[in-house]
């Protein structure tokens, strides 16, 4: 039996999700713009966030949440973290009993510092919750380049039922019943983004990029263990996998973020020139509350906090790490 999908958000990964699921199953979109709703109905495009993409041509769109989500039995959240809370708040009177949702969201929520399938079990207890993760930048999937993701859910068998949801020809879908680590991964991994664009931007070269993606690895990895999240999981696509694409694409807003900032630009004037959410800016927030919470050492999230809000600059950032005193690498710090 195909199931009816609503997804919620249709900015470039919603956006690229909701094409991929009508696929398979017939698939609505939300959107807030009524311009961007009716560019999907009738060009089947979004040229705002996917320039020169074309959309499955079932895939429908509507700016009502309740027509969304009433007939769906599978919702998709892809809000960025910050504002995802007030929009599931808005659908859940139109959700039916038991529905799983699904986030796409790779962020964690500031105030509380609850993860994205947190905040679905706090506002829809019963619902099963899940994250659909990976190293997938949007853009590339949508023009047919391979990828692979991972639902992460605790309920095995409702995970193996989705995967026939997403999965849709070169985009292939794994299961993974370790949420929290699959969940931390992407969120994490945004810090580390902004980091390597920094680099990037004072022209710091590869082998520093490289040494941060792997140094950057082992500090998630440290703070995702303590969360409660499976070591393994940090060494799979949620995480080295997400964290090499983060790190190493243009394509990635994070990262754009970082470089830009390497290059001189204030935080202020990066955010004014973007149209989408780098979620690694306000994650890094986060990081520094929860790093001291469970008492793990996360230099190169530091560093990267100071220059988004503290005005250090990149190059005294980069100065500040090698000055870091060098231990074993078989060693946590």
């Amino acid at each position: 039996m195909k199931l009816n999908v609503g997804v919620l958000g249709g900015g470039s990964w919603g956006t690229t999700v909701a094409s991929l699921t009508s696929k398979n199953s017939a698939t609505m979109i939300w959107a807030r713009n009524i311009e961007t709703v009716t560019e999907i109905n009738e060009q089947h495009t979004n040229s705002k966030y996917l320039p020169n993409a074309t959309l499955h041509k079932r895939l429908r769109a509507s700016s009502s949440i309740k027509e969304t989500v009433q007939n769906a039995a599978v919702i998709v959240l892809g809000i960025p973290s910050q504002s995802f809370r007030k929009v599931l708040l808005e659908a859940q009177p139109y959700i039916r009993p038991w529905v799983p949702i699904i986030s796409l969201s790779k962020g964690i929520e500031m105030e509380t510092n609850l993860r994205m399938t947190e905040i679905i079990k706090e506002i829809l207890p019963g619902h099963p919750a899940g994250v659909l993760t990976g190293p997938n930048l949007a853009k590339e999937i949508h023009f047919g380049k391979a990828a692979a993701a991972v639902i992460a859910m605790v309920d095995k068998t409702i995970a193996r039922k989705l995967q026939s949801v997403f999965n849709s020809g070169l985009f292939r879908v794994y299961t993974n019943n370790d949420v929290i680590g699959c969940e931390l991964g992407g969120a994490l991994k945004n810090i580390m983004a902004i980091a390597t664009g920094m680099g990037d931007g004072i022209d710091a070269g590869e082998n520093t990029r490289s040494a941060l993606i792997t140094r950057g690895l082992s500090e998630l990895t440290r703070l995702g263990v303590a969360m409660g999240g499976k070591r393994r999981t940090f060494a799979g696509l949620t995480g080295m996998g997400d964290l090499v694409a983060t790190c190493s694409s243009s394509k990635s807003r994070n990262h754009h973020v970082g470089y830009q900032l390497g290059k001189g630009k204030t935080l202020d004037e990066v955010i004014a020139e973007m149209n989408e959410v780098a979620e690694g800016v306000k994650t890094a927030k986060v990081v520094m509350e929860l790093s001291k919470k469970y008492h793990v050492e996360m230099p190169i999230s530091r560093e990267v906090y100071k220059v988004l809000y503290e005005g250090n600059t990149v190059a005294n950032a980069f100065k500040s790490l090698l000055n870091i005193d060098v231990g074993s690498e078989e060693e946590p710090g």
